[in-house]
């Protein structure tokens, strides 16, 4: 990881911690090295687990345990959580999955339970495809985008299991973060 992608991680992982409570478990699906769980360890996260296919062995820390695999096959059984966090992640998942995440959610969120999502604006690819050619960042897995819209967070959400609680643009309007919180 280079250091603008690190620059690019740390802003979006300051922007969504806001919404991550103190004593909260998390799931992060899309963790890579388990960054949020160590740049949120002031807040006393609890049975955080972090998914990533791109994991090369399992590991485990006091706080949290990074698992290789798939979300939702990787999640243990009988886990539920206080926030599940996709950063970075939605526009990597094919849009016939995307449908399916709003009833997975609201099965392994806890009661009043948030999902804090970041996705790219879609002019993000061409820049990123122009700082990868010349070496600033690593543009991992540009070719997953699927043409994703942040139009389209809502739409994966049913509207009889989450609200949205924030939207808003940051990283220069590049980038957007949704908050979901599971209706009683």
């Amino acid at each position: 990881m280079k250091y603008l992608d690190k620059v690019i991680r740390k802003w979006r992982t300051v922007v969504s911690g806001r919404y991550i409570r103190n004593g909260d478990s998390v799931l992060d699906i899309g963790c890579f090295d388990g960054y949020l769980f160590k740049k949120n360890a002031d807040k006393k996260l609890v049975n955080c687990i972090g998914i990533d296919p791109l994991l090369a062995e399992t590991v485990y820390s006091e706080d949290y345990q990074l698992l290789k695999g798939y979300f939702p096959d990787a999640v243990p059984e009988s886990h539920t959580f206080d926030t599940i966090t996709l950063l970075a992640v939605l526009e990597h998942i094919p849009r016939h999955q995307q449908l399916k995440l709003s009833d997975e959610f609201f099965q392994l969120l806890n009661k009043k339970g948030r999902v804090i999502i970041t996705v790219p604006s879609p002019k993000v690819d061409k820049i990123l495809d122009v700082m990868t050619a010349l070496k600033l960042v690593d543009g991992m897995s540009l070719d997953e985008h699927f043409g994703f819209s942040p139009n389209e967070v809502e739409y994966c959400f049913r509207k009889d299991q989450f609200k949205l609680l924030h939207k808003e643009k940051f990283q220069l309007g590049l980038n957007n973060l949704f908050v979901f919180e599971k209706k009683d």
